[in-house]
């Protein structure tokens, strides 16, 4: 009984074990360097965090209109406020709900309870994420640039190279897969392709914004690199939600690539992750009810 039941949660606990870690890691991190994170919080103005605040509700924003536009391509009457609800909702889940449920089941829920297509709505979401990966896509050589700068990758080239190309087409085939609908409508990828890259931006702004405030210079495209890099390592299921794992992974990669200070790193990203958070407050109001509608656990 057991066994059974930790074979059915493996998981669950692994990613339940590898927030508790990286919590503590971050802990660790904030310890160390406690008296320097007070010291770079008190830097940030209130103008920049509203500055830095701003940018963020401007991708999210960018993020309802990307997702707006698959649904509407895809034959789904859906109106952008009740895009921008679901939108939200999701967001909000992803942010406060420590649990397996993630923002895109609790986006499906209410597009169900909404009486949408279920089929074309899953499709959507699984595009949107897609899209929004083929946009950082296009950053990260930005990232690896700054990697090889750092230590040439020439000597392992011929050991990496292969494992790469393999992910690289295992992804394109699933994108292909999962796109069958709008692949047909390149003009609406496209369009929902440039959203992502503007959610990007503002999101990517914001990061710069803060870093400024503290005293932290950085050109741009390194920023845009180091955060691409950031988000394809954060999405590593060590986590729940990304929680500690996501902030570890800013704050070495600003200090490893960028010479940034840890504290500093550390600052920016807590900073970026609270600012996330409220962002994310109006879907608050809606979460209950598409809660409601979930499944329940026998």
């Amino acid at each position: 009984m057991t066994a059974h039941w930790l074979q059915k949660n493996r998981k669950t606990l692994l990613r339940t074990g590898g927030s508790l870690l990286s919590a503590l890691l971050l802990a660790f991190l904030l310890a160390r360097n406690g008296s320097e994170v007070l010291a770079a919080l008190r830097q940030v103005s209130p103008l920049d965090l509203l500055t830095a605040l701003g940018l963020i509700l401007a991708s999210r924003i960018f993020i309802t209109l990307r997702w707006y536009t698959l649904l509407r391509s895809g034959g789904v009457p859906i109106s952008f406020k009740n895009t921008a609800t679901l939108t939200f909702t999701g967001l909000f889940a992803s942010n406060f709900l420590p649990t397996t449920i993630g923002g895109d089941v609790v986006r499906l829920a209410g597009a169900m309870q909404m009486g949408y297509d279920r089929a074309t709505c899953l499709a959507s979401i699984a595009a949107d994420r897609l899209v929004n990966v083929a946009g950082m896509s296009l950053a990260a050589p930005l990232g690896l640039y700054q990697i090889w700068l750092a230590a040439p990758l020439a000597a392992s080239s011929a050991t990496v190279a292969p494992t790469l190309w393999q992910k690289g087409w295992d992804f394109a085939r699933r994108t292909l897969a999962s796109l069958t609908i709008w692949l047909k409508k390149p003009g609406f990828l496209l369009l929902s392709l440039t959203f992502a890259l503007a959610h990007m931006l503002c999101s990517f702004s914001a990061n710069y914004v803060l870093l400024h405030a503290l005293g932290a210079e950085l050109a741009p495209w390194r920023i845009i690199g180091i955060y691409s890099l950031a988000h394809f390592i954060g999405l590593i299921p060590i986590s729940i939600n990304g929680y500690g794992w996501q902030e570890l992974t800013n704050s070495a990669l600003l200090a490893t690539l960028g010479g940034i200070d840890p504290s500093i790193g550390a600052t920016v990203a807590i900073s970026h992750r609270l600012l996330m958070m409220l962002a994310s407050l109006p879907g608050a109001f809606t979460l209950p009810g598409v809660l409601a509608q979930l499944p329940k656990d026998d």
